[in-house]
């Protein structure tokens, strides 16, 4: 059976409600906290929380060249909010010490829908994802100002592009773990199965 072991980023954030929804999409959901870890899981997700945070923590647990190496070796990953922006090439207005993982060719504009009371919800089409709209939330949530000629825009929400994909990296501006919709973690899953190697299997 092609049951992928899907890996959370365990540093910061909503890791749980990302375990629970993995879990639903059928998939083995592990938390990821050293670098062993990360070398037994198919996938990752990087969960919102603080960006700033997360990349000093991922620098302070030895794990920032490890997820770079990753990423670039082609392991599938799915950025949400601050995870988003840990995937950028560029950030347009970083913090003093922050780094990012990279892996997809787009600049983000960090809080760019507000602040923490600014925070809604929205439904949101996503190319890719069957049915209704999925319902984001966006919790100072970051926007991709553009993109280069590799990544593919899969959403926008007024105006501003929300939903991102570059080859087996997705990233979103928005918190579908939070909803008990799984559909975005089961594309996330699909892509995690049709990355893997007869080998692997």
């Amino acid at each position: 059976m092609n049951t992928p072991v899907i890996g959370v980023l365990a540093l910061q954030g909503d890791v749980r409600e990302h375990l629970i929804a993995l879990a639903a999409a059928d998939a083995v959901a592990r938390p990821v906290r050293r670098p062993e870890e990360l070398a037994e899981v198919d996938a990752l997700v990087l969960p919102g929380g603080e960006s700033t945070t997360i990349s000093k923590l991922a620098v302070l647990f030895g794990l920032m060249e490890p997820l770079r190496a990753r990423v670039r070796a082609g392991m599938p990953v799915y950025g949400t909010c601050a995870g988003l922006i840990l995937l950028a090439d560029k950030i347009l207005d970083p913090r003093s010490g922050q780094e990012t993982i990279g892996g997809i060719d787009m600049i983000v504009r960090r809080n760019a829908f507000g602040r923490q009371n600014e925070s809604f919800e929205a439904a949101v089409d996503v190319k890719g994802v069957e049915g209704a709209p999925v319902e984001g939330v966006f919790i100072r949530a970051p926007w991709v100002e553009s993109v280069g000629a590799a990544a593919e825009v899969l959403a926008e929400h007024d105006g501003h592009i929300v939903a991102v994909r570059q080859g087996d990296v997705l990233a979103t501006s928005f918190h579908p773990e939070l909803t008990g919709d799984h559909r975005m973690h089961a594309l996330f899953t699909d892509m995690v199965r049709a990355n893997r190697t007869p080998e692997s299997l």
